[in-house]
């Protein structure tokens, strides 16, 4: 096929592939909707059970069906023996991203996931995120797994599963506040990914185990354990300005600032930057802020045309590491949020679903003749 002139578009930069009403990304003004509720309406008031009931169902749960889902939730949670022996199996030292997408792989497999998306369908592969994640953890530091627990709500039952503690009050809104954060941003790479296998009609796990290829980049959910590992080669406050000065003169990258779609502050990372500030050391949030600071000024004074600012990324390695979490599951952490969205796409896609089938332009050669291999010559 020809494509006109001017058509093609590299990483389909302002193509609008689906209309959809779950989220709104206004990069232009730094504004994030979620079924019409601005980001820092709910981010730090709604739980995340919440915050997943309005981006599946359209809107905010009343008590009634809150407490209905927060049951569905609880009663999806135990591991299949398939997928328990499958964490054990799996190297200790594995990515804790590919235990994920391979668990979430065998976890379709062993309940025969199938058919057309479903509500209880997405609530249960929602359900088994935390729970995947905190039993692979366990074993790989010699631990046994540790038993969700039915009286805690999703964030806190995670993070009592990686440490068999109750966690501190502050630290379960701290999680809560950043799975909702993360739990839907438009069409990124991992909801495009799982969009476009759910228009094959295939089945939910087989799109969100994509989605979970997908986010694995460190272009995408893998940036802020690179964040985290940026600020742990600082060290301190006082080795910020050289430190920044020395990678930005050797063409080293600063990680968890510039956005693809933001041309202002993300409005996920000042929400964010509030509570890391209260989730953190004093000392870590001090080196975070400094680097902040030192590295915005230091990229506007050297790329002026440039509309670099923070993102989600950087603040949430503040946060992940002040609630107790390593930097290797911030990644798969994101996904126990975005798990959520992933879904809700799946659902909205489905009753008007039509194959993603785009075009690409070819830029080889032409009427080329086929020679025998005696006759060819080397290249």
């Amino acid at each position: 096929m020809t494509i006109p002139a001017g058509q093609f578009k590299a990483g389909l930069d302002g193509i609008v592939v689906v209309q959809t009403a779950i989220s709104e990304v206004d990069g232009a003004n730094g504004r994030l909707t979620y079924r019409g509720y601005l980001i820092g309406e709910i981010a730090q008031k709604a739980t995340f059970e919440e915050t997943a009931h309005l981006l599946w169902v359209g809107h905010l749960p009343t008590q009634a069906e809150l407490d209905a889902l927060r049951t569905k939730l609880v009663s999806h949670r135990a591991l299949p023996e398939a997928v328990t022996a499958l964490i054990t199996a799996l190297p200790t030292d594995a990515d804790p991203m590919d235990v994920l997408r391979s668990a979430i792989s065998a976890y379709g497999a062993q309940t025969k996931i199938g058919g057309k998306a479903t509500l209880d369908q997405a609530i249960a592969l929602t359900a088994i995120f935390p729970v995947v994640l905190a039993a692979f953890h366990r074993n790989r530091t010699g631990q046994p797994f540790i038993a969700p627990r039915s009286d805690l709500g999703h964030a806190a039952n995670y993070l009592y599963m990686l440490t068999g503690q109750v966690p501190e009050a502050h630290h379960i809104r701290s999680m809560d506040t950043y799975l909702n954060m993360v739990a839907d941003h438009g069409m990124n790479a991992s909801t495009f990914a799982a969009r476009v296998i759910a228009s094959t009609e295939s089945d939910l796990c087989s799109s969100i185990t994509g989605a979970i290829g997908a986010l694995k980049g460190p272009l995408h959910g893998g940036a802020p354990a690179l964040v985290l590992k940026m600020l742990q080669s600082i060290g301190t406050a006082d080795n910020v300005e050289p430190w920044i000065t020395t990678t930005l003169n050797s063409g080293g990258r600063l990680m968890g600032l510039g956005h693809r779609v933001y041309k202002t502050y993300d409005p996920r990372a000042e929400i964010l930057r509030e509570v890391a500030r209260e989730a953190a050391s004093p000392e870590m949030f001090a080196l975070a802020e400094k680097t902040e600071h030192t590295a915005l000024d230091e990229l506007h004074r050297r790329k002026p045309n440039e509309r670099l600012w923070t993102n989600v990324d950087f603040y949430s390695a503040v946060l992940l590491q002040a609630v107790g979490l390593p930097g290797d599951l911030f990644p798969p952490t994101f996904g126990v949020g975005r798990v959520a969205g992933w879904t809700a796409h799946i659902l909205e896609q489905a009753p008007k679903n039509r194959l993603m089938r785009p075009e690409s332009e070819y830029i080889g050669p032409r009427d080329l003749t086929y020679l025998p291999i005696d006759q060819r010559q080397g290249e």
